[in-house]
């Protein structure tokens, strides 16, 4: 075997993506405001890891309620952040054919919350595949604010049609 050959695989692994702006995460992954809980990714190597970068603003609508004299981003949307990466890494790494497609969560286990997030906070959510078999992946996710890590925590998501 020719030594050059290199598999569409292995071409892939090897490829990187330094910035996907808030456009095209909007043509990847069909989440809008008011959750879309991600501002752009970065540092995207195909199939293997990825960063998303998550802006907190006092404006956004779930600080009217938890709590509104203290606000702290939600656990949940938290989660959210990092399913997004995730689903922004899976749809990058298949191709064209699969943007727009839903990545759904199949389970969520050792998620961590270390230290609350709070507006005017820049959320690093830290992406990594642990395994993919099929249409089912699994990450490993850690969040950081300013390079503490607020959150963490391991999943596994499926990516189907509509």
């Amino acid at each position: 075997m020719n030594e050059e050959v290199v598999t569409k695989a292995e071409e892939q692994a090897e490829r990187t993506v330094d910035v996907v702006n808030i456009e095209r995460v909007m043509e990847l992954i069909p989440h809008r405001y008011p959750m879309l809980m991600i501002d752009r990714v970065i540092d995207l190597v195909v199939g293997e890891s990825a960063t998303g970068v998550k802006n907190v603003s006092i404006n956004e609508p779930q600080f009217q309620g938890h709590f509104p004299n203290h606000p702290i981003m939600p656990g949940v949307l938290i989660i959210e952040a990092m399913a997004q990466t995730s689903a922004v890494l899976v749809v990058e790494t298949l191709g064209k054919e699969f943007e727009g497609k839903l990545v759904y969560f199949m389970g969520i286990d050792r998620a961590r919350f270390r230290k609350p997030v709070t507006p005017g906070d820049v959320m690093m959510v830290h992406v990594e595949k642990e395994q993919r078999r099929s249409a089912v992946w699994k990450f490993r996710s850690v969040v950081k604010v300013d390079g503490k890590t607020v959150a963490d925590a391991n999943y596994s998501a499926m990516i189907m049609d509509h």
